[in-house]
């Protein structure tokens, strides 16, 4: 019974603080003492020799306490200091990550700028168009790393407020495509599906998965890929496939895929890591899921389902 007590106090200190320990190990040594040293159901000690029993157990008990929580204790500390090293791991992978990021277009702005100001006289028409696009192709890359950090900011924040709304799926991704940059070679295709019903979602949200999600499949897939947009409404789920004729994902990257600044090994620079993170927290603010399957004959699909209210457009006349 004693060392069953002295197993009951190691878990106990295994769990709490040290004073609830400290007072389960004088309330062991007491149960001991009043069941199990005679004269049982008393506090009363007749002899030396038991007084000097129940002395060492309380004893023993005190230490065994104290040692376990400090050996916990130390425990945590070790805990707390390897997560403060990957955090700063990860902090200073990020800040060269985005700072890469950040720093390359602003260059390439500032140079551009800078020839055009200094050489205006001199550079052709031609090439003075040249620049022009250089600068517009790195302004909406900056603007997409700084968008997708406010994303994420307010993901984490919990900032992020839906603003629900009846939406035309065709025309929202139909707009998507028409924004996207033109210096894509991947030949994109999206037929507008007649039969959907309007879907109430938030459409600068939904946006923003689109492009992330075509930004992606544009940076991971050759030029000559081709990019499959589809849509369909199964019992009031809205359903997004992005599909790629790529080389795939490998099965054991998928499950880290959506994880904040995770980028496939031996992919090409460009990216933070942060668009797939941000697709998966939008739709899961709808209370939607995501998820990315490898396709047949090549490439890969990622599948977008979002539980949505809909009408169609003779109801929506009638409200």
């Amino acid at each position: 019974m004693a060392l069953i007590l002295l197993m009951s106090v190691s878990i106990l200190a295994m769990l709490f603080d040290i004073l609830p320990v400290l007072i389960a190990s004088l309330l062991s040594a007491l149960i001991w003492n009043f069941f199990f040293i005679p004269p049982t159901l008393t506090f009363h000690i007749d002899n030396a020799e038991d007084l000097l029993m129940f002395l060492l157990y309380f004893f023993i008990a005190l230490v065994n306490a104290v040692l376990t929580f400090k050996i916990r204790k130390e425990e945590k500390k070790a805990r707390d200091k390897e997560e403060k090293e990957n955090t700063i791991k990860l902090y200073n992978t990020l800040l060269n990550s985005l700072s890469h990021e950040l720093r390359t277009p602003i260059s390439t702005i500032i140079g551009a700028v800078d020839t055009l100001r200094e050489n205006k006289e001199k550079i052709s028409e031609p090439n003075q168009n040249e620049l022009l696009d250089q600068i517009s192709i790195a302004s909406l890359r900056l603007n997409r790393q700084v968008e997708n950090l406010l994303n994420m900011s307010r993901l984490e924040t919990g900032m992020l407020k839906l603003n629900l709304d009846w939406c035309d799926t065709n025309e929202l991704i139909s707009s998507v495509i028409q924004k996207l940059s033109l210096t894509h070679k991947q030949k994109i295709i999206f037929e507008p599906n007649e039969s959907l019903p309007l879907f109430k979602l938030d459409s600068l949200v939904i946006e923003q998965v689109l492009q992330n999600l075509l930004h992606n499949a544009i940076h991971y897939t050759p030029p000559n890929a081709e990019i499959t947009i589809l849509t369909n409404s199964i019992a009031g789920i809205f359903f997004i496939y992005v599909s790629d004729t790529g080389s795939g994902i490998p099965i054991h990257e998928q499950p880290l895929l959506f994880d904040k600044f995770y980028r496939l090994p031996h992919s090409k620079t460009g990216g933070s890591g942060l668009g797939l993170s941000i697709v998966k927290g939008f739709i899961e603010a709808h209370n939607g899921k995501v998820n990315v399957e490898n396709n047949t004959h090549g490439g890969a699909t990622f599948v977008v389902q979002i539980p949505a209210e809909t009408s169609y457009l003779n109801n929506l006349k009638n409200e």
